[in-house]
């Protein structure tokens, strides 16, 4: 059985690749703010641990909405870092590189606190493995840490300081900005940690 991960470079996706040792990750460069620091985390990971890396580049900005995209937030939006169906967008893509691969089995970094939005629950990786499963190639889609705090993954997979710094969790930038949402849980993970960090 082959496998991939969608691999962004943040905490959460990088440690299920120190976890889980893919034998491909595929990055999504979809027109996030963030993008490059996205990639060059995500390469840094590969290279280290010797994972076959794909990037495949969609520009999705005139459809993002909020911080990710440096935009206006959608009137729909639960939270000010929300782009309209993004995880089953980057899960559509990343099925799409992983059939042409010949993967069997996509991993993704879900974790427990994701279960805030719709598209980080169990209902949701259940449903959207079900429709790619029925689908050409019976790829099947899991989330390994989903019922994991990104804590609990760190030190479950036995996460390294010095591999998990290559994290970039930023949501507005390339370099930290230190105050969105994605960096508060960068900085609260770490903290959490203490021992590790």
């Amino acid at each position: 059985m082959k496998t991939a991960l969608l691999l962004s470079g943040g905490m959460d996706s990088l440690s299920i690749a120190w976890w889980k040792r893919p034998d491909v990750a595929i990055t999504i460069d979809y027109g996030q703010l963030a993008s490059s620091a996205e990639r060059a985390a995500s390469t840094a990971v590969c290279r280290e641990l010797s994972i076959e890396h794909h990037i495949v580049a969609i520009d999705c900005r005139s459809l993002g909405s909020g911080d990710m995209a440096g935009s206006t937030a959608n009137e729909h939006a639960p939270a000010s870092d929300w782009w309209p169906y993004r995880n089953q967008m980057l899960l559509t893509f990343a099925a799409m590189k992983a059939i042409q691969l010949g993967i069997d089995r996509l991993l993704i970094g879900t974790v427990r606190s994701d279960g805030k939005h719709a598209d980080g629950t169990p209902g949701f990786v259940q449903t959207i493995s079900s429709l790619v499963a029925m689908q050409e190639g019976g790829l099947v889609i899991e989330a390994p840490a989903i019922e994991m705090s990104t804590e609990e993954l760190v030190r479950h997979a036995q996460v390294p300081s010095s591999f998990l710094a290559w994290a970039h969790s930023c949501h507005k930038a390339n370099v930290a900005c230190g105050d969105c949402r994605g960096c508060n849980k960068y900085f609260e993970v770490l903290h959490e940690l203490g021992d590790l960090a």
